[in-house]
């Protein structure tokens, strides 16, 4: 049974450390519960976080908005993969999204992720 989908999130690499310089992104789909399940290719702060966080936040993206940071922006070396990428998330059929750090989109997060994206991107209208 195909209850979970993943998908490598290609386009990111980070400043080397050790040989590896590469950011392995996996994004997870649960099918039956329409979820998404992000590690480190969005982030979203709400006001139940520490108001420390919630600053960091403000000033590199994620702050009350589901999107990718400065730290991604940075670690973004091929644009286009990570268009691609997102493009093949986005036709994944998601309401709700689970992110490593931030908290939990219940309803809309496929919108609100492709708006992320799409500012991130400096695109409008990723074709999904």
């Amino acid at each position: 049974m195909n209850e979970v989908e993943y998908l490598l999130f290609a386009g990111f690499q980070t400043i080397g450390i050790g040989n590896s310089g590469i950011l392995n992104e996996i994004v997870f789909w649960h099918r039956e519960s329409q979820t998404l399940v992000l590690t480190d290719t969005a982030f979203h702060v709400d006001a139940s976080f520490p108001w420390q966080t919630q600053l960091v936040f403000r000033i590199i993206g994620g702050d009350r908005q589901l999107e990718p940071t400065l730290l991604e922006k940075l670690a973004s070396r091929d644009k286009e993969r990570v268009k691609q990428s997102i493009q093949k998330v986005l036709c994944w059929d998601f309401d709700r999204v689970i992110m490593a750090h931030g908290s939990i989109i219940e309803r809309d997060g496929k919108r609100q992720l492709q708006a992320g994206y799409e500012k991130f991107l400096s695109t409008k209208n990723l074709q999904i």
